[in-house]
């Protein structure tokens, strides 16, 4: 009974291990397929992959477009010219030629020999540069100076700054449009006010910014040369010229002697006092006294 017992558990175990190789083997071989069929699939997706790489490509969004560069530009020129009356005259009609316009003048005629004039132009800035070549052109170039100031982030910073306050105005608009107690329209309405305030002034530095980056901004000084014969004739003085200085040697003199006279005449006043007190007062009383001696003196003798 025993050994029957034995004989079917090793027959058990026999059968158990035939069936676990077979599956082993079987499995397997359905690895290797699944394997097999598995590459094929992801050959497909990494062309899959390849291809929405390059539709990714094509598709790409446009780069964005460059920020506009905003710059402030002011130049200084000072030309030696024949005529000041001709240059000034060009270069109105080289700044008007140009869509500028005259922001300032200042003519001076100096000792009567030459004339400066002094003139401040607004011209476009894409004109800048040949306005300022056919300036210097009129005469002799004395000196030059240009300068240009990026307010780039200045500009940036200014309209960002206003579409805020612009969004806080509305929010303030419409708190009002919904207050129903009188205090909070009153408090609202003065906000309102503050803001609109704060928007304006923001407003006027937009708008002094653009006028200075859209127009270019140049100050021109036109100087006639001196003639030499004005120069000899300043050299030699004339009869009129030693008449006019012996005149003014002479008004000198007497207001010399006048500031002299003006400023010794509380003594000579001081002095006249004394004279008229002795002559009037002191001098007959001494007379009056020598001559009561002399008739007293003449019995003794």
């Amino acid at each position: 009974m025993r050994g029957a017992r034995r004989a079917a558990v090793a027959l058990l175990t026999v059968s158990l291990a035939l069936t676990g190789c077979a599956g082993g083997a079987s499995d397997s071989g359905g690895d290797s397929k699944a394997l097999s069929e598995a590459k094929p699939a992801e050959g497909a997706a990494d062309r899959g992959y390849e291809a929405g790489k390059g539709a990714a490509a094509d598709t790409k969004a446009p780069a964005p477009a460059p920020q506009r560069q905003h710059v402030i530009r002011t130049a200084e020129l000072a030309v030696e010219v024949e005529d000041a009356t001709k240059a000034l005259a060009t270069a109105r009609r080289v700044t008007e030629g140009a869509g500028g316009h005259v922001a300032g003048e200042s003519t001076e005629r100096v000792d009567d020999t030459h004339v400066t004039s002094r003139v401040v132009l607004r011209v476009p800035q894409e004109s800048y540069d040949s306005v300022l070549a056919e300036l210097a052109g009129t005469g002799r170039l004395l000196s030059r100076k240009a300068d240009a100031k990026d307010v780039t982030e200045q500009v940036v910073d200014v309209e960002s700054r206003i579409a805020t306050q612009r969004a806080s105005v509305d929010r303030v608009r419409k708190l009002m449009d919904r207050a129903t107690r009188l205090s909070d329209v009153v408090t609202l309405e003065g906000e309102l006010s503050r803001r609109q305030a704060d928007l304006e002034s923001l407003l006027a530095q937009q708008a002094s910014l653009k006028d200075r980056t859209t127009m270019a901004t140049i100050t021109l000084e036109l100087m006639e040369e001196e003639s030499e014969k004005a120069s000899d004739s300043e050299d030699r003085p004339g009869f009129l010229d030693a008449l006019g200085g012996g005149w003014n040697a002479l008004v000198a003199a007497l207001a010399w002697a006048g500031i002299v006279l003006a400023a010794t005449a509380p003594w000579l006043a001081l002095a006249l006092v004394g004279y008229l007190v002795w002559r009037l007062l002191v001098r007959p009383r001494r007379s009056l006294r020598r001559a009561e001696r002399e008739p007293a003196e003449e019995p003794g003798e």
